[in-house]
């Protein structure tokens, strides 16, 4: 699987509680901050119905769009990126 891509604005809250999340938990990712790349926010209004929804993540296959933790945490385990306590 590529690397988990997310795609977003550092002035988000969202985006900022995204990227720390995933760097707490220790997983290679991507920053794409579709406000300095068009071609990005172009492909983020694509997956969203015509919304800049920050963040938007990628995870192979899969998009989410403005992932709680929970969420993201699901996502992960279910693409085998992080291992949950069961």
């Amino acid at each position: 699987m590529d690397k988990v891509k997310v795609y977003g604005a550092g002035w988000c809250g969202d985006t900022v509680r995204t990227l720390e999340q995933l760097k707490t938990l220790g997983v290679a990712h991507d920053y794409i901050d579709i406000e300095q790349d068009e071609q990005a926010a172009q492909w983020v209004r694509e997956q969203n119905d015509g919304k800049e929804r920050k963040p938007t993540v990628k995870l192979g296959e899969h998009i989410l769009s403005v992932p709680s933790n929970e969420e993201l945490e699901t996502a992960l385990s279910e693409n085998n990126l992080i291992n949950r306590p069961t």
